[in-house]
């Protein structure tokens, strides 16, 4: 009765059905289906996915659609890629192109500061596995310290923080609603690859798209837990908007 209860009460389906992926999959298949009267709109819409999931482009010279791609092209396909919220994990949810089922942990109630203590869960739930961080800046200041337990366990990850200098999301609402009235979402960071050190974990920088690629080799071959800073454009608030672009539709 719970799940009957719940159908219906966001969207407004022409045909509710209550039952789980597995079990609904497994009736469909008795079903005759002919799939050339869709065939046309399946291309259509894979055509348009594929050039939504492309590397848009992005101001300055650290683009992170590029290196998220090259982590979808690079990485395992069982891979554990974690994200917090933010704008920043947008990206991620754009252009990485998950292989497996459950390789992707994040937050269902946008709650930031969820990626890195995911990872480190993760890792030393299996250590035999490739564990990605994906953090922004203000995300990762709200358990960054817990850098301090993955040293301790050696658990080897690496996290990537996005580093623009703000609360992104909240700077967007504001651009939205009040363009140029910009209180209270400006981050004073530290040197984020200096802190990693500082607890005995490998820190690096990158300020370029094609320094990344080494970077990321330099901390897998740590064995460390590893941080990598990518400090990108203030400008690019999220993969398809800059401050500028928002705050021109608001006015």
């Amino acid at each position: 009765m719970l799940f009957r209860s719940e159908l219906g009460r966001v969207y407004h389906p022409t045909l509710a059905i209550n039952a789980a992926p597995a079990q609904f999959a497994a009736a469909l298949a008795s079903v005759p289906l002919d799939g050339t009267r869709w065939a046309a709109g399946t291309q259509l819409s894979r055509a348009a996915y594929l050039e939504w999931s492309a590397a848009a482009p992005m101001p300055g010279p650290v683009h992170i659609g590029e290196i998220v791609r090259w982590l979808g092209d690079t990485l395992p396909d069982d891979a554990i890629i974690t994200t917090g919220a933010g704008n920043f994990s947008a990206w991620v949810q754009r252009h990485f192109c998950f292989k497996r089922y459950a390789t992707h942990l994040a937050p269902i109630n946008g709650s930031m500061g969820y990626g890195f203590p995911a990872a480190l869960a993760a890792k030393l739930a299996a250590p035999d596995r490739t564990v990605v961080s994906v953090c922004g800046d203000g995300d990762y200041l709200m358990t960054g310290q817990e850098l301090a337990t993955a040293v301790a366990q050696k658990a080897a990850f690496v996290t990537l923080v996005i580093n623009n200098g703000m609360y992104g999301t909240i700077r967007a609402h504001q651009e939205r609603e009040f363009p140029a009235r910009v209180y209270a979402t400006a981050l004073h960071n530290p040197d984020f690859a200096a802190y990693a050190r500082a607890f005995g974990a490998h820190g690096e920088t990158v300020e370029r798209t094609a320094g990344f690629a080494a970077a990321y080799a330099r901390a897998v071959a740590s064995g460390k837990p590893a941080l990598i800073e990518l400090r990108i454009d203030p400008e690019a608030i999220s993969p398809s908007a800059t401050i500028t672009s928002l705050r021109n539709r608001s006015r």
